[in-house]
Parts: structure tokens; C-alpha cells; sequence
């Protein structure tokens, strides 16, 4: 069989259950429902680390966080880690990073031959530049309440959506680049978009149609919450949060999921007119989610499925399944494994990952499937967390408290019933804290964090000094940044 051309595209920060097809009522997503239809559809997949570094580091790497000591958004990946990128160019496929993947080191291309867009966060450091110009509340893009409020949320247009706008555009004349030239060899190009990532700020025709149409959300915390999650809440000061502050916070991150939509069909549409796409895997994930309100809670970082589930979506028109939606447990470490597969590519030398190939193509075994995942998050003022979900059941556990969540996503998905202190769960409750917790330390963690945050801060004082070379930082034009009236 030919070996395909990839095209995976990465979103920032999107909610898993914020896709009509993924049965929200709501949503506007129609490119991603067409993928949905000509593809496969992972319904329990996750991230390994529900913050921007961490996750994207260990999709690169098939790893854990602890594997690689990343926890943080300070945390850099040493550039002899290998990543499939260098997999696939060793294969012999032209690797193309288009856009955002938050590298925060020297090393912005970790195994990709080309960078046809510059980041606008890890590569900034030490550019001199203000991502919103002064014009929208810069706390409009952070985790705390005031990123939801008036002045930072509302109808216009960001930098973010603009970038994206620079990304797509690229994408696609690569593309068509590509079709021109004959396709000389196979190719793999990632394109890492910012949306839906706050700021809550979109167009003001989405703005008004979502503010119309979502119902209000339950901002309430439940009377058993685990005290590690209600020091997270307090935290981000998310319990001050108004329902006028919520509905419109909401209003606004449908409207950029709606938008990041559009610049996926954009891409979808330049395959089509170039006939690629019969020869092009069309992947489409993001790095992790966003709580949008769901358990009163906002943005990452937590276990709750809105923030460490992601969606997950394959399409190669004529080889993998139709309209299938698979619920075995996935995970974003699951795709380095699975694009050595179609490549012909050696296997990562270390992996956690298992090639998925068993459920994209008809009649695929998928007997010995692990059905397991494992995320591990470090948030900013907590202490270190893991989540292990096996099968129907997920635990979360929090070093320094005594006492851990479990659910039964099979009777439970909203996550509204800890069984942790359930008698008649204690048997699997030990089974899965043994599992979690099997060599994974607390402390360790905390003090290699500390050393990995003490390196990073001396090498980003020199990158500060030497500055960043043009080829790493988009370069932002005027103007990105407009306010709507309402």
C-alpha cells in the first residue's frame, strides 16, 4: 500500500464536548461533524498532562510526564528527545511543523525539517512583544476570574484568531505547493492552531447566536468535592464567577470553536480541490481541553473530563472506517505510535503509546487493546496529581491528602458520584491506587520540578539577553486586536 501523506491538526484548549458530533446540541462545528462522518471518532481519549507543554511534549514523545520530568508550562523537552517527527523523516517523509506546538527552548522544531509559522508564547520570550497591544485585558488569556470578566470578554477579534488566520493560510498553499510540485515524497505536516483558547473573544454574529442559544450552566460545586479539587477552584477564584460573567465567557468560547471550525474546513477544502485527499491521513486533536462552566470550573489543569479528555478524529476516505465512534480508552501518546505504523517508520525507541491502526481500518484486531490511560497534572499553587482511567472506572489521586476520586464513567460520565469511600468499591478502588501510584512519587516530582524550573529560568535569562531569531516568532501585524459593540 502507498504510504499516505498526514496532515494533523492541533487545536488549543478544546472541550471534547463541544462538537455536534459529539452530541452537543448547541455547537457549530460542522467540519469536524464531516470528519466525524468519513472517519473514526474517539470518544474516551486523553491527554497525559492537562497544561499546554505538558501535553503537547509528551504527544511528541509518546511519553508520560514524569518520563520526561514536564509538568509545567516552564518545562523544556532536551533536544536529543526523540519525537515522531524524527521518526518520520528518518522514513523518509518531508516533516513540516505549521504553527503553534509551545516549545519554550531554543529548539523550535524538535525533528521537524521545516517551520513554516512561527509560536507566539515559548518562542516570544525575550522579542519584546505584547501579545494584545494594550487593547484587550491581558488577563484575558490567563486562569483566573479575571479572564472571564467584562473588559477581557466580549464580541471583536484577538491575536489569537488572527494567528490562526496566518496558520491556515500557510497550510494551505503548502498544500497546494505540494499537488503543484507532484508530491515528489510523502509528507507530514502538523499544524498547530491557538483556538479556542481564551481570550473569550469572537465574532460579534457568533457572539449574539450562542448568548441566543446555549442554556445556563451550573455553577454550583458538589457538597462532597474533594478538597484538592476546591483548593484548585479557589485558586482560580472561579467560585466569584457571576452567571452574566458565565453565560458570556461560554458565548464566547463556542463562537472561537465555531471559528476554529472554519479554518479546519479550510484546510479540508484545499486537500479536495488538490485530489490529495484520496492520499492524506486527516487527523484532527487538541492538546487539552477547557471546562467552559462544567462543574462551575474553567480552563485546565484539573482530571475532570472537560480539561483531560480531547478530542480525537482520523479520516482517510477509502481506508479507514466510515462514521465509526470508538469508546475504548485512548490517548494522545496513542498517535506517535500509530503514524510510525502508516509510515513504515521505526518504533520510538521508548513509548508508552499503542498504535490505534486495530480501530481505524475494517475488520482490525484490537483484542490486546490496553484500554488505559494515565495523566499527571502540577498546576500552578497545588501539589502534584495523577489520574489513571482503565476500562469504565477513573481514579484520580492527589499527593499530600489522604483520600482519592473514583468514578464509574459507564453509569456515571458527568462525574458527579465519587465512589472513593463505596464499601462495595474499595477492591477496585486499591487495585487502581496501586497502579496509579507505581512509581510515581510526590515528593520526587516536586523537587525535580523545582531543578528542571531553575535550569529553564537560567537559559531563558540568556535567551532574553541573545534574543529569539526572526524565523521562531510570528510576526504579529497591527491591528490584531478590535473591539465589537454589543
Amino acid at each position: 500500500m502507498k504510504r499516505p501523506n498526514i496532515v494533523l491538526i492541533m487545536s488549543d484548549q478544546h472541550n471534547p464536548h463541544v462538537m455536534g458530533c459529539a452530541g452537543d446540541p448547541c455547537a457549530q462545528t460542522p467540519n469536524l461533524d464531516r470528519m466525524a462522518e468519513s472517519g473514526v471518532r474517539f470518544s474516551s481519549n486523553y491527554c497525559a498532562g492537562p497544561l499546554c507543554v505538558p501535553s503537547r511534549l509528551t504527544f511528541l514523545t509518546s511519553r508520560y510526564p514524569s518520563d520526561i520530568e514536564v509538568w509545567t508550562n516552564s518545562a523544556a523537552l532536551p533536544s536529543h528527545a526523540a519525537t515522531f517527527a524524527h521518526q518520520l523523516t528518518l522514513a523518509g517523509y518531508k516533516t513540516t511543523l505549521c504553527g503553534r506546538m509551545h516549545f519554550v527552548d531554543a529548539d523550535q522544531n524538535h525533528g521537524f525539517t521545516r517551520r513554516l509559522v512561527g509560536d507566539v508564547s515559548g518562542a516570544m520570550r525575550g522579542a519584546g512583544r505584547e501579545m494584545f497591544e494594550g487593547v484587550w485585558n491581558t488577563a484575558g488569556c490567563g486562569q483566573s476570574h479575571g479572564a472571564l470578566m467584562d473588559d477581557a470578554v466580549g464580541p471583536g477579534t484577538a491575536t489569537y484568531e488572527v494567528y490562526d488566520r496566518a496558520v491556515t493560510a500557510r497550510a494551505c498553499r503548502e498544500i497546494r505547493e505540494y499537488a503543484d510540485r507532484g508530491g515528489e515524497q510523502p509528507f507530514c505536516m502538523v499544524v498547530g492552531m491557538l483556538l479556542p483558547h481564551n481570550p473569550c473573544v469572537c465574532r460579534k454574529d457568533l457572539f449574539d447566536y450562542y448568548m441566543d442559544t446555549l442554556p445556563d450552566p451550573d455553577l454550583g460545586a458538589p457538597s462532597d468535592e474533594h478538597p484538592a479539587v476546591g483548593s484548585l477552584r479557589d485558586t482560580r477564584d472561579t467560585h466569584t464567577v457571576t452567571l452574566e460573567e458565565a453565560r458570556r465567557a461560554r458565548a464566547a468560547y463556542y463562537g472561537l470553536v465555531t471559528t476554529m471550525d472554519g479554518s479546519i474546513g479550510q484546510i479540508i477544502e484545499a486537500l479536495e480541490l488538490t485530489s490529495l485527499a484520496e492520499d492524506t491521513v486527516l487527523i484532527y486533536t487538541s492538546d487539552h481541553g477547557d471546562l467552559n462552566g462544567e462543574h462551575g470550573m474553567w480552563w485546565k489543569d484539573s482530571f475532570y473530563e472537560g480539561s483531560v479528555s480531547v478530542p480525537m478524529l482520523w479520516s482517510w476516505p477509502g481506508a479507514f472506517r466510515a462514521g465509526a465512534e470508538v469508546d475504548a480508552v485512548t490517548s494522545l501518546l496513542d498517535i506517535g505510535p500509530t503514524l510510525a505504523d502508516l509510515a513504515g517508520a521505526e518504533p520510538l525507541p521508548e513509548r508508552r503509546g499503542s498504535s490505534l491502526t486495530g480501530f481505524l481500518y475494517p475488520h482490525g484486531d484490537t483484542s490486546t487493546w490496553p484500554d488505559v490511560a494515565f495523566a499527571e497534572t502540577y498546576a500552578l499553587a497545588q501539589r502534584p496529581a495523577r489520574m489513571l482511567r482503565s476500562g469504565r472506572y477513573k481514579l484520580n489521586v492527589y499527593h499530600g491528602y489522604d483520600d482519592c476520586q473514583l468514578f464509574d464513567m459507564q453509569t456515571d460520565p458527568g462525574e458527579v458520584h465519587d465512589l472513593a469511600r463505596d464499601p462495595a468499591h474499595a477492591d477496585i478502588r486499591q487495585e487502581l491506587l496501586d497502579r496509579a501510584t507505581d512509581g510515581w512519587d510526590g515528593d520526587v516530582i516536586e523537587r525535580r520540578c523545582a531543578l528542571r524550573s531553575a535550569e529553564l529560568n537560567l537559559t531563558q535569562r540568556w535567551r532574553s539577553h541573545a534574543g529569539a531569531t526572526s524565523s521562531e516568532i510570528w510576526d504579529m501585524p497591527a491591528g490584531c486586536n478590535a473591539r465589537q459593540p454589543e
